[in-house]
């Protein structure tokens, strides 16, 4: 089983490969952990435990990506931000392999 880092590479090299120009993609990293000291600058500035993996911006759309492994799970806080993403009516996809990112590109 690929790790998940190894599926998010994948994805971004595959978006950054056949769509460019047509979107740009990016990832938010929101995995630090720490005391309270270390985290509350991070915190002020915007940082959002539970965002998506991956966002990808095109032209009248926006997608939100979690990638995760055959057998991850999403946290709580991946749920909940989830549910705030599609009550704004943007589109939030889990997938587990480039093959299924594709398929949401379609």
């Amino acid at each position: 089983m690929k790790p998940e880092n190894k599926i998010q590479q994948e994805i971004v090299q595959y978006y950054r490969a056949n769509h460019y120009g047509k979107g740009i993609i990016f990832s938010v990293p929101n995995e630090r952990t720490g005391g309270y000291v270390a985290m509350k600058p991070l915190l002020l500035t915007g940082l959002l435990s539970g965002v998506s993996d991956l966002i990808i911006v095109e032209k009248g759309r926006v997608l939100f990506v979690e990638v995760k492994t055959d057998i991850g799970r999403q946290s709580d806080k991946q749920i909940r931000f989830e549910k705030q993403i599609t009550e704004l009516g943007y589109k939030y996809f889990l997938v587990r392999s480039l093959k299924d990112f594709k398929n949401i590109l379609i």
